[in-house]
């Protein structure tokens, strides 16, 4: 790495800043090694010691979780991207620690009056001769890890002592214990699947049909169907195995690492819901995407998120918003959401204008490069729309399953391909050239199951994967307008991600 650039780096470094960068490092450099360092010159010497300043990411993680994004920005001029590297994980280009990176915001929100207290609470533990001269959380963190009363697997002692002081802080440590899987939990079993078919072949769910919601087209004239053949109704006896799942396990230490889930709120929940529109292209209002609204804030307020709604936005305002939410410090949050609900084609989402949003467009401003504080922090986009003007078809219909009449529409719009940058998750409401629907009084099939699994999965500490798979399976055994429907996420996360609730 540029040497230049390491000086300028270190020039705008404090003595408290070079001291909490030592901290972050003290599971990758000698520990003895790094009490000698007094600036951010002899730190970055250790680090190219060890070979770990030969790129940007495992600096960029260090600025970033100090909240120093202005220096951030700085390696952005020295050639190679932070998003380039931010994907892989080596021997070489280590990632730091969730544990590191929870000690260090613990230190951050302790007060001078619980400073004191933590001292007195752990003078049975450790000599005075060593408690006295720790002025800073940091300090006493990094006595209790050489005492051996604080190590990734052995934090109660630590939890003990803020639940004294700041019950917020001991919070924070239990939530990185469940996440990481510690802490036992008891075992559930999951809803029999029974108890959907029955929801499916209620009277109340029984509504009109409506007209699709892609731009109209000549083959929009007329509805579309399944052929017989394609949706034989099985005899008794004659069809698949019934699908049976076993009790969830409890909790098992997950070698994986997860991403850290300790802020409060946990960042921002951005809702993009266009309900009327403006006439263009003979596109029309969206009932029941209140529904959809309504879900989406409730599931996301109760995980913690702070939630945002715009609604009935342009091409140019939806761009806007998308934008200007990039540009904000991230820096106290530990993911971004962000939900769209709008009519749409393959490949895009439409304004109420008409207007075409690139799904590209939409990711690109929480990129590492655009929104350095969201750098290795889960970005989840969930988009309620089409990615076709085609009918899925299905092989097989159940005898149990009676199909979903209603009041449907289809939304478009489509992945036109993921970012390739670590970190994202988005939610596609269906797979490719295909039509998803949307229930006019009930809201939209994908978006009323998701939060439905996100709660179930929150109750029980299930990751997302592990809950948008379910979304999958129940919203496949559905039947639309004659049609099947199967949603599609794609990924480039780098860890486990749980979204417990607060």
């Amino acid at each position: 790495m540029d040497l230049r650039l390491l000086s300028r780096i270190d020039e705008e470094l404090d003595s408290s800043e070079v001291a909490a960068l030592c901290f972050l490092c003290r599971d990758v450099l000698n520990r003895k090694r790094l009490e000698t360092v007094e600036d951010g010159r002899g730190l970055f010497m250790r680090l190219q010691e060890k070979s770990l300043l030969e790129d940007h990411y495992f600096l960029s993680q260090l600025l970033s979780v100090i909240g120093r994004l202005d220096l951030l920005r700085l390696l952005e001029t020295d050639g190679r991207q932070p998003e380039q590297t931010a994907h892989t994980q080596t021997d070489a280009c280590p990632a730091l620690s969730q544990y590191r990176r929870m000690l260090y915001k613990v230190s951050e929100d302790v007060t001078k009056e619980n400073l004191t207290k933590i001292k007195f609470l752990l003078s049975d533990k450790l000599p005075r001769g060593r408690l006295d001269p720790c002025n800073t959380a940091l300090e006493v963190l990094c006595e209790m890890e050489r005492q051996d009363l604080l190590t990734e697997d052995r934090l109660d002692e630590l939890q003990r002592i803020l639940e004294e002081c700041d019950t917020q802080l001991a919070h924070t440590v239990q939530q990185h214990r469940e996440a990481r899987g510690s802490v036992s939990r008891q075992e559930y079993s999951v809803q029999p699947i029974s108890n959907q078919e029955q929801q499916l072949s209620s009277p109340q769910s029984l509504q009109s049909l409506s007209i699709s919601e892609t731009r109209p087209s000549c083959e929009h004239g007329q509805r579309t169907r399944l052929s017989s053949d394609a949706m034989t109704e099985t005899q008794p006896g004659s069809g698949p195995d019934q699908v049976t799942t076993s009790p969830m396990q409890s909790w098992k230490t997950s070698e994986m690492e997860h991403y850290s889930m300790t802020c409060n709120p946990r960042g921002t929940c951005l809702i993009i819901n266009n309900h009327h529109f403006m006439g263009f292209s003979g596109l029309t209002d969206r009932p029941g995407t209140e529904q959809d609204e309504k879900a989406l804030h409730n599931v996301f307020s109760g995980l913690g998120f702070k939630v945002e709604v715009c609604s009935d936005l342009t091409e140019k305002t939806m761009l806007g918003a998308v934008e200007e939410l990039g540009g904000r410090s991230h820096i106290q949050a530990d993911a971004l959401v962000v939900c769209v609900l709008s009519h749409g084609e393959k490949g895009c989402v439409l304004g109420t204008d008409g207007g075409e949003v690139p799904i590209s467009s939409l990711t690109q401003p929480f990129t590492s490069k655009q929104c350095p504080s969201l750098m290795g922090k889960p970005k989840l986009f969930f988009i309620q729309a089409c990615q076709g003007k085609g009918f899925q078809r299905g092989a097989l219909l159940l005898p149990s399953i009676r199909q979903r009449e209603g009041r449907y529409e289809a939304d478009a719009g489509a992945i036109e391909s993921i970012p390739w940058h670590a970190d994202f998750l988005i939610g596609m409401a269906t797979v490719e050239e295909c039509k998803s629907f949307r229930n006019t009084k009930e809201g939209s099939i994908y978006i009323q199951e998701l939060c439905k699994q996100l709660e179930w999965g929150a109750d029980r500490g299930e990751d997302i994967l592990s809950v948008l798979t379910r979304v999958n399976r129940e919203v496949s055994r559905g039947v639309y307008r004659d049609s099947k429907q199967m949603p599609e996420p794609k990924y480039t996360l780098t860890k486990k991600l749980f979204l417990p609730y607060f």
